[in-house]
């Protein structure tokens, strides 16, 4: 894979449209949550227990699922087209 300096940092290039664009490294993060209470889960799994508790609440559809993502920081310069 080739790499290219961008903003002073070493980024793999991938060719798009005929421009090398940097492939900017990102890391998600799955965020399980009950909608109706707020109180978040460890996992789907341990949601699903709570939702088999009969000493709970919690009903399959306060299931909530979301996804954080967190790009690394880069100086993009754009070009526009005449």
């Amino acid at each position: 894979m080739k790499y290219k300096d961008f903003d002073g940092k070493k980024y793999p290039v991938q060719l798009v449209d005929g421009e090398e664009v940097p492939v900017v490294p990102a890391m998600a993060k799955e965020i399980v949550k009950n909608k109706r209470t707020g109180q978040t889960y460890k996992s789907k799994i341990d949601f699903d227990k709570d939702v088999k508790d009969p000493t709970t609440s919690t009903k399959a559809e306060d299931f909530q699922q979301d996804v954080e993502i967190t790009v690394a920081s880069l100086t993009v310069f754009g070009k526009t087209k005449k």
